[in-house]
């Protein structure tokens, strides 16, 4: 059996056994050691299992990843999204449309010290959806702009998709930190924007709230001291140079535990929470990064990346027109995974063509987030959709989508923007 016969052959099973439900890091590292015992023998390939897991779970690189999960529990555990909430409804409830200002803002400020598009999401289906609803705000509004919040948190710092990205293309974890800042930014302000025009395009379509007191806003303000003194501690140490993205996701989670304790929000049972619930979204991690890691030896003894990037760079349709078909590639992944899954299976074919066309790897990394992201809200499935759906069970799917559309579009022109654009992404980095 040739080389590329068994290539083809593994990428048809790979692809059956996703569709079959099998666990995306289970389903990566069968395939790699089935390929890789057909063509090099069984005694290696078998011993690649042993050797991928102890490397992916002793690699220092690699313990930037429970670090900043072990902060993202911390503050949900702490309830700080609803300090987030509640200070950017202060502020912004009153105008129309200010709730879902606000459900914005509260999202940014929750992706900025979370890293999670799943756990933003989930979030604040719990505390923002609540809130609109008793004002009157209409159920496709109110879960989409919750659905378009939530892909905030793999842009911002700390993200833990642009860690995995990272560690996978041998980046500088840091700078990939600090190139979101910029396109995280630019998202939250076209989102707002996008809110605004939606008032003005159907006038009474959204409602307005109470306006706060002078002295009720500064109190609202001043509760959110803990979430901007984390950011600014965790994100200032790596752009000063401070810290190691390592050490910064440790630091991260020492300061979100003590804030928690000191402030009376984590107790013994929120504490066993947090450690649980970090150990297992890090186990499940773990085991698609040793499932990618072993994926990967078969890919590099078939030579599908350097295949691939001979046949696409072949195809005539210069560097842009390339970049377009992988954008598409992914749009159509985010319907059938989850980011992660995306980004570990496919980064390591397609970031060679990627180096090959002479793009600048940092600002392909933002990229690909972004395009990621927007395969987990738009139609026909959008994982972050079934996330909000499984919280809020009185909302039907196509009400869900229905109020995602026009972020989605905003979506694709702050992609085109990006595009059009890199320095959006790379110019933080370089002043590292």
């Amino acid at each position: 059996m040739s080389t590329d016969a068994v290539a083809i052959a593994g990428f048809v099973v790979l692809f059956v056994l996703m569709l079959l439900r099998v666990p995306v890091g289970m389903a990566m590292g069968l395939v790699g050691v089935t390929g890789f015992g057909i063509l090099n023998g069984w005694s290696p390939a078998l011993k690649l299992i042993g050797q991928s897991s102890m490397r992916t779970v002793t690699d220092y690189q690699f313990g930037v990843i429970p670090m900043f999960l072990l902060m993202g529990a911390f503050v949900t555990a702490s309830g700080m999204s609803r300090e987030l909430f509640r200070a950017a409804h202060a502020v912004m409830g009153h105008l129309r449309g200010g709730l879902g200002f606000a459900t914005i803002l509260a999202c940014g400020g929750f992706a900025a010290i979370s890293g999670s598009s799943v756990a933003t999401a989930a979030t604040f289906s719990t505390v923002a959806y609540p809130e609109m609803r008793r004002h009157n705000y209409p159920q496709s509004f109110a879960t989409g702009v919750i659905a378009a919040g939530g892909t905030l948190g793999a842009m911002f710092p700390p993200s833990t998709v642009l860690a995995v990205y990272g560690v996978i293309t041998e980046q500088d974890i840091g700078k990939l930190f600090i190139a979101g800042i910029i396109p995280g930014l630019l998202a939250v302000s076209m989102y707002l924007m996008t809110i605004v025009l939606i008032g003005l395009v159907k006038p009474n379509f959204l409602p307005s709230g109470d306006k706060a007191t002078w002295h009720q806003r500064l109190s609202a303000v001043g509760e959110i001291w803990a979430p901007m003194l984390l950011f600014v501690f965790v994100i200032g140490g790596l752009y000063g140079g401070y810290f190691t993205p390592t050490e910064a996701g440790g630091v991260g989670a020492g300061g979100a535990f003590l804030i928690g304790v000191a402030r009376g929000r984590l107790g013994r049972a929120e504490i066993r929470h947090s450690l649980l619930q970090a150990t297992r979204t890090a186990a499940a991690v773990f085991t698609v990064l040793i499932g990618a890691l072993i994926f990967g030896y078969f890919l590099t003894i078939t030579q599908v990346p350097q295949k691939l990037t001979v046949f696409l760079v072949g195809l005539g349709l210069g560097a842009y027109g390339v970049l377009a078909l992988i954008m598409v590639m992914y749009l159509i992944l985010g319907c059938l995974m989850d980011a992660m899954a995306m980004v570990i299976l496919t980064v390591p074919i397609v970031f060679p063509v990627i180096r090959e066309l002479g793009f600048d790897p940092i600002w392909f990394g933002v990229i690909i987030v972004m395009t990621v992201e927007l395969g987990l809200i738009h139609p026909p499935v959008g994982m972050i959709v079934f996330v909000i759906k499984s919280v809020v069970d009185d909302v039907k799917f196509s009400t869900i989508f229905k109020g995602v559309i026009p972020f989605i579009i905003t979506d694709f022109i702050r992609l085109l923007i990006l595009i059009a654009f890199p320095i959006l992404a790379t110019w933080l980095p370089s002043r590292m």
